[in-house]
C-alpha cells in the first residue's frame, strides 16, 4: 500500500448475506484484527492493513457528519449501528450496516471497538443513499471543510428530527427490515 488515496472505480461488490465483517481496533482506530471476509472483500492481505487506520477502507462518497455521529457514539462508550459504504483496494464500493461496539476492561476503560457489518437490505439503501449523497453534497459546497462538517451535521439531525426520530439509531431501524 503506497499511501496514495484509491480513486472509486465505479464498480459495486458485496457479499454474502450469512457472512459477517468482522474488524478490531485499537482506541485510536486502527486495525488489530481483521476476518477473512473482511479480506476478502476488501481485497488487502492482512499484513496491508494491520496497524492502519480503519479508515483506510473508507471511500471519499461517505459524508464525514456520519463518522462523526460514529465516533462521538463510541467514544462515550455507546454502541452504534450505522450504513457504511467502504471501498476495497482495488476502487470498488461495498456496503454494509454496520454495529460498532467499545471494548471495555475491568475498570470499564475503553480499550478499542469491535465491528461487525452484514450485507444491508436494498429498501434501506434506498433511503440511506440519497440521504448521504446530500449530506455529502453539503460537505462539499462549502470551501471551510469545518463549516462543511457542522452544516452536514446539523442537516443529518435535522432529517432524522424531520422523520418522527430522535436518534439516528431510532431512525435506522425504520428503515432496516427485519431479516
Amino acid at each position: 500500500m503506497t499511501g496514495d488515496r484509491k480513486t472509486p472505480s465505479g464498480r459495486e461488490r458485496t457479499f454474502a448475506h450469512d457472512e459477517l465483517i468482522v474488524s478490531k481496533t485499537d482506541p485510536k482506530g486502527r486495525l488489530t484484527y481483521v476476518n477473512d471476509v473482511f479480506l476478502t472483500v476488501s481485497g488487502y492481505a492482512e499484513a496491508e492493513v494491520m496497524g492502519k487506520p480503519h479508515s483506510v477502507i473508507r471511500h471519499p462518497e461517505m459524508p464525514r457528519c456520519i463518522f462523526k455521529l460514529l465516533w462521538d457514539t463510541i467514544v462515550d462508550g455507546r454502541e452504534i449501528f450505522a450504513y457504511v459504504n467502504n471501498m476495497a483496494k482495488n476502487g470498488d464500493n461495498y456496503w454494509v450496516f454496520a454495529h460498532v461496539t467499545p471494548n471495555l476492561d475491568a475498570a470499564g476503560q475503553i480499550i478499542g471497538y469491535h465491528s461487525n457489518r452484514r450485507v444491508p437490505e436494498k429498501a434501506a439503501l434506498e433511503t440511506i443513499k440519497p440521504l448521504y449523497r446530500s449530506l455529502l453534497e453539503e460537505e462539499r459546497r462549502h470551501p471551510d471543510s469545518k463549516v462543511g462538517l457542522e452544516r452536514s451535521w446539523k442537516m443529518l439531525n435535522d432529517a432524522v428530527a424531520t422523520a418522527g426520530f430522535d436518534s439516528y439509531d431510532r431512525f435506522i431501524f425504520t428503515i432496516t427490515p427485519e431479516n
